[in-house]
């Protein structure tokens, strides 16, 4: 059983919007997991695998068609999956590009995540689609290290903070930690887990820095480097005693930027400076984190 955030973070729903079961289907055609020409499975099948009414599917199915992934829609049968379907060159949202990109990383035989971020928003849900390949005995890895920094609780955040001045930082530093917590221990249960389902060795590591990240990274096999750049917006939050305002980053829609060692001199450099980076913070002036 994969656990998700919603069964344990707070605020959370288990129901999942049509805009998700679309970026969910997206992600398993990107990944070649639905593969051009075959049929998608039956609205019932799909309405009770995200647990939703037929409606949702309806409409997530309709997105995908106008996305051109979709062939053959009608009222008679499931539809197909388009002809030609390839993972696009350009930046793609994180929520939307780093599921295929851990996809293809889960096929070695040692699969090796270090990340930098805020919470662990993004990889969850990314992370499901591996997860699920691997409980169907699609990919087999001998051992998952994954490696995550993320902000100490003891420091000020840069964001999220209150956008009233006169407001209360120590609520919205709450809200997040309990996120990040709740989050991160979502992350490592699904993670080692797979020591009892499927004898893989398993090692989930969190360290905690001492700034607030400006940037998310994810390392991937030591062959890969996924950036982006965490855009400040100002949001409100609602809270039983009304809406908190603040100023906030939306990682999950933030422009996933892919470099590779086999692409070339300059995104090889680009790589091996990252993963330097990412080991000097680790081995130096980051903590032990206890997510509680």
């Amino acid at each position: 059983m994969v656990v998700t955030q919603e069964q344990v973070a707070v605020n959370g729903s288990s129901r999942r919007s049509p805009q998700e079961i679309a970026d969910t289907l997206r992600e398993r055609i990107r990944a070649g997991v639905l593969r051009p020409g075959e049929r998608l499975p039956t609205q019932a099948e799909l309405a009770e695998e995200f647990g939703v009414e037929r409606g949702a599917v309806r409409q997530a199915l309709r997105e995908l068609q106008q996305d051109g992934l979709l062939s053959n829609v009608s009222k008679g049968s499931p539809p197909r999956i388009a002809e030609r379907q390839s993972v696009p060159d350009e930046p793609q949202p994180t929520m939307v590009g780093l599921s295929p990109r851990l996809t293809e990383a889960f096929s070695a035989p040692h699969v090796r995540i270090d990340a930098v971020c805020l919470t662990a928003q993004s990889l969850i849900p990314a992370l499901g689609e591996p997860l699920r390949l691997i409980h169907e005995g699609r990919l087999h890895p001998d051992r998952i290290d994954a490696r995550i920094l993320l902000p100490s609780r003891d420091i000020n955040l840069a964001f999220p903070v209150s956008a009233d001045p006169a407001g209360d930082d120590d609520v919205v530093h709450q809200r997040w930690l309990a996120m990040r917590n709740a989050q991160g221990q979502v992350l490592q249960y699904n993670l080692q887990a797979l020591r009892g389902t499927h004898d893989i060795d398993v090692q989930v590591t969190f360290r905690a820095l001492p700034f607030t990240p400006p940037v998310k990274l994810y390392l991937l096999n030591g062959s890969e480097a996924l950036f982006a750049h965490y855009m400040i917006t100002r949001r409100a939050e609602p809270t039983e005693s009304g809406t908190l305002e603040m100023y906030d980053a939306v990682g999950s829609e933030s422009l996933l930027f892919s470099f590779e060692k086999r692409a070339g001199q300059r995104d090889a450099a680009f790589v091996e400076q990252s993963q330097k980076w990412f080991d000097a913070l680790w081995e130096t002036i980051t903590t032990d984190l206890t997510l509680s």
